[in-house]
């Protein structure tokens, strides 16, 4: 069975869209693209290679579309990008020039997915496939990067429709720049109390 991890470039208010640049995703007029350059430094520079070690990707129709434009031409930038499978789902598209790339069309296509043999699946953006996949409880474990800011609007990494569930943190690391990036990992089922005085 394949681990499906989501790697997200988050703000403390949970918004993820175009973390990367001002003209990523500028979709309902978000204006705030490239939020993460501020918090750039040398800490989460290296985490961030450990984070794109090579890995099959899972990916959303848009995220696919924006990473097959600059992916192929930048992957100096981000070794072995290009050879891994990319997988998509979408019901609009199912064919692309960048190679291996294979389109799923259902949830019951990534389910057949993570339940083959081959390399683990990694989720970079995908907000709407991320969103999914939680209410189906099939994310495994997150890797999130989360940023001293506040957006208030924009693409969210969570919504209501998530089965409840444990996380164990399993690393974490406070960048100079006061990113968070911390590892946690599926842990069974939410367990409750009552808090003692």
């Amino acid at each position: 069975m394949r681990k499906i991890t989501v790697l997200s470039f988050i703000t403390l208010d949970g918004v993820m869209q175009a973390p990367g640049g001002p003209e990523e995703d500028t979709s309902d007029g978000f204006n705030y693209g490239g939020w993460t350059a501020p918090y750039q430094d040398e800490v989460s520079g290296k985490l961030m290679q450990k984070q794109m070690e090579p890995a099959d990707l899972l990916l959303g129709r848009k995220t696919f579309e924006i990473f097959a434009g600059y992916w192929p031409e930048h992957a100096d930038y981000w070794p072995g990008v290009n050879e891994v499978t990319k997988y998509v789902i979408s019901n609009t598209m199912n064919k692309s020039d960048w190679k291996n790339s294979v389109f799923l069309t259902s949830v019951a296509d990534i389910e057949n997915l993570k339940n083959s043999d081959g390399p683990d699946l990694k989720i970079w953006g995908s907000s709407e496939l991320v969103q999914l996949l939680l209410k189906h409880d099939l994310v495994d474990e997150f890797w999130l990067n989360i940023h001293p800011v506040l957006l208030g609007k924009g693409k969210k990494l969570f919504s209501n429709d998530a089965i409840p569930g444990a996380f164990t943190l399993v690393e974490s690391v406070v960048s100079p720049s006061g990113v968070i990036m911390a590892n946690y990992k599926r842990a069974g089922e939410v367990q409750t109390g009552t808090v003692s005085a």
